[in-house]
Order: structure tokens, then sequence, then C-alpha cells
């Protein structure tokens, strides 16, 4: 919290900015949609045995989610305006989104109820402040943007109910499971237990300070009240989250970036040796905390980490990304995913040379693994939110996806995705594990 406290106080101490005459907007509103239906099957695979959070051994298929958003903006002012997301989601991921950590449908975490639900997604006030001698840049309507001439150089705050990953570990070829790769663990860094409810939102404030090849971004929000859960927790001195990164940008010859990042979170979390050892005392309370059913009465759990993520386009056809990420391990996974580390790599191909310029093969594999916390955690037959096969024969999850896109219209698209997922859950007794999927996605 002082460290964002500190950022703020920037803007109060900034230079004034150059006086300026700039062409306002005609369009003081900003309206644009979409829809994202994802449908997931994997064959029956072999599997030892199988415990509560484990994905089904048997055949599953017709597995469907859907989401979709009205994006509402309006221009308050200046270098100001406010953002207003309605959103509907509903279905169900394969084995109801359970059984591998770095799970294979990207959209099943903004779903809370099988049944469609109606919900505020995002709620926020955005305001920009010019840095002195600064340039101005024109960016067109889309979605969370008004057409605006935006300081180059600026400190931009964020306020209200957003979504953490909005601001954080972007990437232009793996971040949008609505169009890139869906595995929850190439979409944002695995080991980063971003704070966000079952949905993937939370509440707080972001606060950035933007050069044209430069930015360092800060914030504070809330964390869930329970392990996946819905409901935030509003006890703000004992349970909140930082999030820090600083990017680096370059676009000498082809445009690249890199990004660090660190965290440092909150939370009624237990760690997995307390739990573990209440349990073997005979104390369940401690189960029942990652299984929802109970609130756990306890602050202090902290979990802290590290990541990175660089992206580089290598010709006009051809990018490339990395990323790597590590938290402690030592206290339970609240908000995200069950991973503790990650490394992933991959490639964009555009369809240039097969005259399809609007579409995209991505190739991607991902490694991730847990601590040695976690491990014991788990093979005493505890359970995460995410995982739990009722013991463990310990290996890193490998998990290999391909997909190919296809613009069919200006606001429709279609992808079929492949994932192979070996170690399923860190359990080599189990898997390996074929994945397929279409989906279908609408924007405007």
């Amino acid at each position: 919290m002082k460290l964002l406290f500190a950022f703020i106080f920037l803007v109060k101490i900034s230079s004034p900015v150059v006086a300026q005459s700039l062409p306002d907007s005609n369009k003081n509103w900003s309206y644009h949609f979409q829809l994202t239906a994802i449908n997931q099957t994997h064959p029956a695979f072999k599997a030892s045995y199988s415990g509560d959070n484990s994905l089904l051994k048997e055949a599953e298929d017709k597995k469907l989610s859907l989401t979709t958003t009205l994006f509402l903006s309006r221009k308050l002012w200046k270098n100001a305006a406010l953002y207003f997301n309605p959103e509907i989601a509903g279905g169900a991921g394969i084995s109801s989104a359970k059984g591998i950590a770095g799970f294979t449908n990207g959209e099943t975490f903004r779903i809370g109820s099988t049944e469609p639900k109606l919900y505020i997604a995002r709620l926020y006030f955005k305001q920009h402040f010019a840095l002195k001698n600064t340039r101005y840049a024109m960016v067109e309507s889309e979605a969370n943007q008004v057409q605006e001439n935006i300081p180059t150089s600026r400190i931009t705050l964020t306020a209200g109910k957003i979504c953490l990953s909005d601001f954080f570990d972007n990437n232009a070829y793996s971040h949008d499971p609505r169009s890139q790769f869906m595995n929850w663990s190439l979409m944002s860094n695995g080991a980063w237990d971003y704070p966000a409810d079952t949905r993937g939102y939370t509440q707080g404030i972001v606060a950035e300070l933007i050069k044209p090849s430069w930015a360092i971004r800060i914030s504070s929000v809330l964390e869930p009240r329970k392990a996946n859960g819905l409901q935030l927790d509003y006890k703000v001195t004992k349970a909140h989250a930082e999030t820090i990164e600083i990017e680096k940008s370059w676009s000498t010859k082809r445009p690249g970036a890199i990004r660090i990042l660190g965290f440092h979170n909150l939370s009624q979390a237990p760690t997995y040796s307390t739990t573990l050892n209440e349990v073997k005392n005979g104390d369940s309370t401690s189960v029942d905390v990652y299984s929802g059913a109970k609130e756990w009465k306890k602050y202090g759990g902290l979990k802290y980490g590290f990541g990175i993520n660089a992206e580089q386009e290598i010709s006009g056809t051809l990018g490339a990304f990395f990323k790597a990420s590590w938290n402690d391990g030592r206290t339970a996974t609240w908000a995200y995913t069950e991973i503790d580390r990650s490394i992933s790599a991959g490639i964009n191909i555009k369809g240039n040379s097969w005259k399809r310029s609007n579409d995209n093969i991505g190739i991607a594999q991902v490694v991730n693994g847990i601590s040695s916390y976690h491990r014991a955690f788990l093979n005493a037959g505890l359970y995460g939110f995410i995982i739990g096969d009722g013991k463990l024969t310990y290996g890193a999850e490998s998990i290999t996806e391909i997909y190919y896109l296809a613009k069919i219209t200006s606001s429709f698209f279609v992808s079929a995705d492949y994932q192979f997922v070996n170690n399923p859950a860190y359990n080599k007794d189990r898997g390996p594990i074929h994945v397929f999927a279409i989906r279908g996605h609408i924007e405007f």
C-alpha cells in the first residue's frame, strides 16, 4: 500500500503540462460487444485412481462455455472516461473445470454457475495526467476505449471494479483466450495468483507511469473472501494484493517488449504445512477452506512471487513469446490456479503465405510445477480448489497447445484447438489427455 501511495504522490509533484490545443473527438460514447462460445471434449484416458478434484477419466463431450459482454464507455472530460461492462456467462468446462492446473478453457474462470447469469464485470473510472513536453496520439474507439487523444507521456489512474489482467502481464501473442491460446497457464503467467473473484474480477486502483518506450504499473486491489469465491474481502487492512510491473518496449526493425512483474498477496489463505499438520492432528476445518464449505477465520496468508514475459516480432508473418513465473509455494493458491512454477514459449504464424492474412496459427509449450509443500499436501489426500487426486506421484505438468483461428467475416471468427496434457495435476499415474475444442467468437 505504501508503494502505491508513493507512486500516486508523483502525480502531485510532476512538472506542469505544456499548453497545447488539441482537436476534440466528436465521439463521446463507445459501444462494443463480444460473444465467445467454446465447446471442449476429451476421449477416455488411463488413470490408476481418481479423487474428488480429478479430471474424469471417462470421455466427455459437448462441454460448452459461453460469455457475452457489452463494453460501454463514456468520455467525461478531457483525458477522463467511465467504463461499464455488463456480462452474461454460463456453461461449464470439462469435469467442472477441475483436474488440470493449467486448465484448458480460459473462459471458464469467468463462470460461477452453469446457468447463464447477468452481472457487472467492470465498472471503473480512468483519468490520464499528461506529463511535461508530451506528444499526443489519437486512439480509436474499441472495447473499453473511447476515441480520444492520449498523451504519450502520462500518469494514468484507474479505480473501480476491474480485471487485473487487463493492465498487467499483457502479451501480443499469448494473453486472450477469446482469440489466442485457451490454456490458463498461457493466457497469464501461471504462478501469478492474480487476485480476483471466481469470474476473474476485483476492486481497487491501478496507477501507471507510461512513456513512449517504457512503463511502470502498480496496483492495490481486493482478495476473495474464500478460495476461488465470488465474494471479495473488504477487510482491506488484513486482505489486499499489490502488483508491480516494469515494461520496456522497442520498435527498431521489429517491435517487441519485455515485462517483469512482482506480486504480494495477503488473504485468509492458510499454509500447506499448517493445514497438513492440523489434519494429521484430527482437525478437518482446514480441508473445508479449499472446498469453500467454510470461511477460514484467520488472516496473514502471504503469497509472493514474480514473472517475466517477453514478445518479439520476427518477420511480417512470425512472432514469438516467452514467459516464466515463480511463487513461494508455501501458502495455498487463493484466486487463480494451483501453479507455483511455470515456463512457456510459443510462436504465432499469420496466414499471409496461404492468402489468409487475417488467420493465425498458434503453437505453444508450457511446463508447470508446484513446491514441495504443495506436493506433500496433495500426496496426503488433501484438495485444492482446482486439483487433487487423493494421492500423488509427482511429475511436472506439461501442456502443448495448437490452434488455428480463421476470420470468417469482419466480426466472426472460428478456431479449432488441440491440447495435449501430460501428468495432469502433476500426477504421473493419470493421463496423458487429449483435449479438442471448437471456439466461436463475435466482436464488433
